[in-house]
C-alpha cells in the first residue's frame, strides 16, 4: 500500500485525496484551515460555479495555447461532465445556464452542499483529514522528496501531492509560499501576478457604485491615444475604487501588464459598432427628429444615474436638442456610447483575484501524471499551477481535472 500526503484541502487536494483512497492508497490530507474548502464556499458569491458545460476540446479553447495543451489529458481524464455525474450522486444536482456556467440548483448554501459532497467522498474513501496544520516547507533533493515540515512535525510519506493553492484570497489561508521553496529545489516557477481581479482606477467614481454597463466591450490602451492592446465583450460594475465584473476581470491582467509598462488606458463601448456608424445614425435622428434631447439620446445607451455626470467629465455643455447640436457636439456624444473614458488603472490587487497567473511552471510537469519532472515521489495540481482560465468555472474544472490525475497513483 502507497501512502499518500496531500497538502491542501481545496478543490484541487480534496479530488485528489479522494481519488488516490479510491485507488486502496493510505491517503493523509493536510489543510491549514479549520475546514476543508475555505474558498470553494465563497466562489461565485456562495453559488459556486462549479464547471463549464462543454466536452473537453471545447473546455480547452477558454485557455491560452500552453495551457490547453497541458490541460487536454486531465480534461479528458475528468472533465465538466464527470464533474456534474459526480455531484449528481452525491445529491448535489447543477444546471447550465444559456452562458455555459454550471451551478448547483438555486437554493441557499449552494456551495456549502459542493463542499460537503467532496467531504464525504473524501470521508467514505478513508482518508485521514487533519485540520488547523500548516505547511512551512519541504526537505529533500531530487528525485526524492523526504518530508513535508508542518508546524514543526516533519510527516514523511510515498507519495507527496502539493495542492495549496495560488496566492489570490489569503485570508482563505492561500499564501502562495510554496512556487518559493519548489524554486529553491531548482523546480522551474513563475512569479505570481494578479489575475481576474477587479480594477482600481486613478480618478475612481464613487457615486457610480454598483451602476452596471451592460452587453458592450471594455478595451484596454497603451496610453489614451495609444494603439489598442486588448478587449472583451462583457458586463462590468462600477465599485468605489474602480471597476469589477466579467469583462474588467477578464481584462485586470492585461491591464496590469500595461499600466507597468508605462502605459494603459480603459474605455467601454455601450455601442460595439464603429463609432462613424453611430454618427451616421445620430445625424439621421438629427433630421428625422430634430427636437429629441440629446441626453434622452444618451438614455438609450448610457444607464440614467450616470448621465448628467457623464456630459459633465466630458467638459463641454450639450445643446438641449438634437436639432441644435455642433459637429463637435455630435461627436461628443458618440465618443460617450463607443468610448466611455474610465481612465487610467491603478495597481491591480494579487490578492483580490479569483485566481492568480503564475505558479509551477508547465514544462516542469508531465501533464499525465501531475508528477514534476525529474522527481519521482511529488507531483502537484490546481492554483498551484500556473493556470489562469477565465471566468466561467474553467479554472474551477481545471483543479478539479488536474486534481484527479495528481490522484491517479
Amino acid at each position: 500500500m502507497v501512502t499518500v500526503l496531500v497538502v491542501g484541502g481545496g478543490a484541487a487536494g480534496l479530488v485528489a485525496a479522494w481519488r488516490a483512497a479510491s485507488l486502496g492508497h493510505a491517503v493523509t490530507l493536510v489543510e491549514a484551515n479549520g475546514r476543508l474548502g475555505v474558498k470553494l464556499r465563497i466562489s461565485g458569491g456562495g453559488k459556486c460555479n462549479v464547471t463549464h458545460e462543454g466536452a473537453p476540446r471545447e473546455l480547452l479553447k477558454a485557455f491560452a495555447q500552453d495551457q490547453a495543451r497541458f490541460l487536454r489529458p486531465a480534461l479528458h481524464a475528468f472533465g465538466s461532465a464527470e464533474v456534474v455525474e459526480l455531484l449528481r450522486r452525491e445529491g448535489v444536482p447543477t444546471q447550465a445556464r444559456d452562458n455555459g456556467r454550471i451551478f448547483p440548483l438555486d437554493r441557499p448554501g449552494s456551495a456549502g452542499a459542493v463542499v460537503a459532497a467532496f467531504e464525504g467522498l473524501v470521508e467514505r474513501a478513508g482518508v485521514t483529514v487533519r485540520r488547523g496544520l500548516r505547511a512551512t516547507g519541504v526537505t529533500g533533493q531530487a528525485p526524492h522528496l523526504q518530508a513535508l515540515q508542518v508546524d514543526g512535525e516533519a510527516l514523511s510519506a510515498d507519495v507527496f501531492i502539493l495542492a495549496t493553492g495560488g496566492a489570490s484570497y489569503p485570508e482563505t489561508g492561500t499564501r502562495g509560499e510554496v512556487p518559493g521553496w519548489l524554486a529553491s529545489l531548482g523546480i522551474p516557477v513563475q512569479p505570481w501576478f494578479p489575475a481576474l481581479s477587479p480594477i482600481p482606477l486613478r480618478s475612481p467614481r464613487p457615486a457610480w457604485e454598483g451602476v452596471p454597463l451592460r452587453a458592450g466591450v471594455l478595451r484596454l490602451s497603451a496610453g489614451k491615444e495609444g494603439r489598442r492592446l486588448a478587449e472583451f465583450a462583457g458586463d462590468l460594475v462600477f465599485t468605489r475604487f474602480g471597476i469589477s465584473g466579467p469583462a474588467a476581470l477578464e481584462l485586470s491582467q492585461a491591464t496590469e501588464r500595461a499600466r507597468r509598462a508605462g502605459a494603459a488606458w480603459l474605455t467601454y463601448a455601450t455601442v460595439a459598432t464603429l463609432a462613424e456608424a453611430v454618427d451616421a445614425a445620430l445625424q439621421a435622428e438629427q433630421q428625422s427628429n430634430p427636437r429629441l434631447l440629446a441626453e434622452t439620446w444618451l438614455r438609450r445607451h448610457l444607464p440614467e444615474r450616470i448621465v448628467a455626470a457623464v456630459v459633465t467629465e466630458a467638459g463641454a455643455t450639450l445643446s438641449p436638442m438634437l436639432k441644435d447640436l455642433t459637429r463637435a457636439g455630435r461627436k461628443l456624444l458618440v465618443a460617450q456610447v463607443t468610448a466611455l473614458p474610465l481612465g487610467e488603472p491603478q495597481a491591480v490587487s494579487l490578492a483580490r483575484g479569483e485566481v492568480a497567473a503564475g505558479g509551477i511552471a508547465l514544462a516542469g510537469v508531465d501533464p499525465h501524471t501531475m508528477a514534476l519532472r525529474g522527481w519521482d515521489n511529488l507531483r502537484v495540481c490546481g492554483e498551484l499551477l500556473d493556470i489562469d482560465g477565465p471566468v466561467g468555472g474553467y479554472n474551477l474544472q481545471a483543479a478539479f481535472s488536474t486534481g484527479y490525475l495528481a490522484g491517479s497513483i
